[in-house]
């Protein structure tokens, strides 16, 4: 399977921190195209950053300077590390892997192979 459950969602005070965590383990880290999405209620899910094979990592604008993608390759774990949150972040995060990446300018178009199960992060005002 492409990873194992989410973890750490759960609530946050606007302006607060959290990490989300996302073991994979279908592709080596590092191979392929990985990333993370969100669906807020209502809206359609929309990517929140994504990392290529050669570490080149893209952002949505609404998260730019806030969220970090990052990988362990030691651990096969990729994180999402959300800083300064808003109410608005408030969502269902799924990581995702493999599938195609491209950059354009300082935008990404991203269509994983997988996606994980998701996980709550609820971003209290």
């Amino acid at each position: 399977q492409v990873q194992r459950p989410e973890s750490e969602g759960g609530s946050v005070e606007s302006g607060g921190s959290k990490r989300l965590s996302c073991i994979v383990t279908r592709y080596p880290m590092g191979s392929v195209p990985m990333g993370w999405f969100r669906q807020a209620p209502g809206k359609d899910r929309e990517g929140v950053a994504a990392i290529d094979s050669d570490g080149t990592s893209g952002y949505a604008e609404s998260v730019k300077g806030r969220f970090t993608i990052s990988q362990d390759r030691a651990t096969s774990t990729m994180y999402l590390q959300m800083n300064s949150l808003k109410p608005d972040d408030t969502a269902i995060y799924y990581c995702a892997a493999g599938g195609e990446l491209t950059f354009v300018g300082s935008s990404y178009y991203y269509i994983p192979a997988w996606w994980g199960q998701g996980t709550q992060v609820t971003v209290s005002s």
